[in-house]
């Protein structure tokens, strides 16, 4: 369903005072909203072009799609406004409500009914299922920044040279958003999408809208929760995000699970050596990983037209790092391979998954999926400014994470970004009959981010996934058994489960 990219966030705090209606984490007021939310939605085809694969993709599910009118500051309801784009595949079978998606990223959920009705098998038949994408994002008045890569996510590599370099980028990135859209990057937030989404909740005519949001859609549905209660119906939150940590505290808490999981992932490979040629013991495999990250840092590797240094390599592998079937396992080994073949001076003009990431990294072809990440999660807060904060921080952790402590500890865009929050993180707390789904090997957003906004949300449920390394068992379609009918159970009666449910690999 979605790009094999990471997705991963800046590092935020809480800013200044509010400037918006709602104080953190208390109900939001809805003054001067009622133009927005008895708007009439005007349904038409997705398509938007003969190069619009997604509008194809939905209009060939008989889904159809509006233009929500919102306000761009709701602290000023009668001044700009924005749209928000929506798509929507009717329910099939006695219709229980409407459930609103967001696969995470943050990135676009337009495309997503079509897949969740799949992935939802009888409970997918009995919503409307509306896909949103958040504002900045996709459809929804969009920010590009003019990038010339599509994330801001490198390592800070070996030295400091190579540091230098990714803070150059960063504050390169900034100042490009600076200069595009100073209008909007002070309106774009978690708090303001969540206020977009309870727009949409009653254009639609409904009292209350069920949700099923994975990775940082699980943190906007806590916060969507908390601002709004009462309008959540059923709720399915998969991955969760520990509120506390949102922003540049989330990179580093994923560091551990990321070296874990690549450790049991060179064992895997190590059993595979005659295919990959990597090493034939867990330990030879990393040896072999990290002379390839070290040959790009001497001189950035040779893979066809790409010139690949040790801010990129680190990342190739953490993009790949996806989870822990067979095939995923065999796309990142392939990748390593390659990589590892240019390190020993051979041609590698790179393949498959390796060739895509190269590029979504290395060229601005995509440089709105970057732009509007980060413009919502610098929008939500900011970041410490001295560049030697984080120079200690990684040279701290080097030696525990050698290969991915330098993404996770790295100085990124939000530590210069042009403007400052507009009011501070929302305070997740809320009486919410949810269901949440965590796998214990994480490898995103860490389990125990999802046990946290568990006991936040008092009346939830929790579903573990033991042994797995997995993101987003539920929404990216992992296949437990135990997982799936937990979840569709759930959403076909609206009843938690009785007490807490763990499930085995």
């Amino acid at each position: 369903m979605k790009k094999t990219i990471v997705t991963l966030a800046a590092f935020g705090v809480a800013a200044a005072g509010p400037a918006a209606p709602a104080r953190a984490g208390g109900p939001a007021r809805t003054d001067g909203l009622e133009r927005f939310h008895h708007q009439p939605v005007v349904w038409k085809k997705c398509t938007l072009g003969p190069d619009d694969q997604v509008g194809r993709d939905l209009d060939k599910a008989g889904a159809r799609c509006a233009d929500i009118t919102v306000p761009l500051d709701y602290a000023n309801p009668g001044g700009r406004t924005i749209t928000i784009a929506i798509s929507r595949l009717r329910a099939t079978e006695r219709r229980i409500g409407t459930m609103v998606l967001n696969g995470g990223g943050p990135g676009p959920a337009l495309d997503m009914p079509p897949y969740m009705r799949g992935l939802m098998k009888e409970a997918g038949t009995r919503f409307d299922l509306v896909g949103m994408d958040p504002r900045s994002i996709g459809r929804s008045t969009p920010v590009d920044c003019g990038w010339p890569t599509a994330t801001w996510i490198r390592s800070a590599g070996l030295g400091r040279a190579s540091f230098d370099r990714a803070t150059a980028l960063a504050r390169d990135l900034a100042r490009r958003c600076g200069e595009r859209h100073a209008d909007l990057l002070p309106h774009i937030s978690t708090r303001n999408v969540a206020r977009d989404m309870d727009v949409v909740r009653a254009a639609l005519g409904e009292r209350r809208i069920s949700y099923s949001g994975g990775s940082y859609g699980n943190y906007l549905g806590g916060v969507y929760a908390t601002m709004f209660p009462g309008r959540l119906d059923r709720a399915v939150l998969d991955s969760g995000i520990d509120p506390a940590v949102w922003g540049g505290l989330l990179a580093k808490s994923m560091v551990g699970a990321n070296e874990r999981a690549f450790a049991r992932w060179a064992g895997w490979a190590a059993r595979r050596h005659r295919t990959y040629g990597l090493g034939t013991t867990r330990g030879a495999v990393l040896g072999t990983v990290r002379r390839t990250i070290a040959e790009s840092g001497r001189e950035p590797l040779r893979l066809g037209r790409y010139r690949v240094d040790d801010t990129v390599t680190p990342v190739v592998l953490l993009n790949l790092l996806q989870e822990d079937r067979d095939p995923a396992r065999a796309t990142l080994a392939d990748a390593a391979a390659q990589l590892a073949r240019a390190a020993a001076g051979r041609p590698a003009p790179p393949t498959g998954a390796l060739k895509e990431n190269l590029e979504f990294l290395l060229t601005g072809a995509e440089s709105r999926y970057g732009s509007a990440q980060s413009a919502l999660i610098c929008g939500d807060g900011g970041a410490p400014g001295d560049p030697e904060y984080y120079w200690r921080e990684i040279e701290r952790n080097r030696a525990e994470a050698p290969i991915f402590g330098g993404i996770g500890h790295n100085i990124n865009p939000c530590a210069f970004w042009p403007v400052e929050p507009r009011e501070p993180m929302t305070r997740i707390g809320a009486h919410a009959r949810a269901l949440l789904v965590g796998a214990t090997g994480d490898t995103r957003t860490t389990y125990e981010g999802t046990r946290i906004l568990h006991g936040l949300l008092r009346g939830s449920r929790l579903v573990t996934l033991r042994g797995a390394d997995v993101h987003a068992p539920y929404q990216i379609g992992y296949g437990n058994a135990c997982v799936d009918d937990a979840v569709h159970r759930y959403v076909l009666t609206g009843r938690t489960p009785a007490r807490n449910i763990t499930c085995e690999k």
